[in-house]
């Protein structure tokens, strides 16, 4: 085996085991997230939805801003964290494949745009759900294969918007009791943090005339 052959067997064994750690690291916090969820949405059972009132998003409320944080882990019954489970492990997952580093940072920041354009949208209301994460996953996950421009991200970013565009009609103000605003925000939260936590490409050493 030449040099340069073995150099390149090196290089795709490093890339093999790394994609790998990142798979196990992704899926060990999804299961994690999810596992808070469900214990959530029990101690909420158990107290008659107390937990929906008290730490949901109110809209134009002062007091409702701390729902910005904890409303993703909230849900009006299991009914509806069923719905969310399975889209958000498995995006959530896949956002999560590049490093924990950058999905915490990226769930951070869907977190707080989806949450604060939903409290100034929506006067009045609670919102509580998971569902601005999914959006924002899923925006994530397809502008990181725009953005970044890597084999891997970009067949990701194919196959999120194949499999899951259907999930863009949750983006129009025409569903009884669901929050459109907090699908909205999520989403361009996903493609900001997409942005702001792309690949930074070495500048050219030549100067343009």
């Amino acid at each position: 085996m030449s040099d340069y052959s073995r150099s390149a067997f090196e290089s795709a064994k490093r890339g093999a085991g790394t994609l790998l750690t990142g798979a196990a690291s992704a899926l060990v916090i999804m299961i994690g997230v999810l596992g808070v969820m469900w214990g959530v949405e029990i101690v909420d059972y158990l107290l008659n939805g107390t937990l929906d009132h008290q730490f949901g998003i109110v809209g134009w409320d002062p007091d409702g801003l701390v729902g910005i944080v904890f409303a993703p882990f909230l849900h009006v019954g299991f009914g509806h964290l069923m719905a969310n489970s399975l889209p958000l492990l498995i995006l959530g997952f896949l956002a999560a494949l590049r490093g924990v580093g950058k999905f915490l940072a990226a769930s951070a920041v869907i977190i707080v745009i989806g949450g604060f354009g939903t409290w100034f949208t929506s006067p009045g209301v609670i919102t509580v759900g998971a569902s601005g994460l999914v959006f924002g996953y899923f925006g994530f996950v397809v502008a990181r294969g725009l953005f970044d421009r890597r084999v891997l991200d970009i067949v990701l970013a194919i196959g999120v918007a194949i499999a899951y565009y259907s999930i863009l009609w949750g983006l129009l103000p025409n569903q009884q009791g669901i929050s459109w605003q907090g699908h909205l925000f999520g989403l361009i939260g996903g493609v900001i943090a997409a942005w702001f936590l792309r690949r930074k490409r070495p500048e050219s050493p030549y100067s343009a005339y």
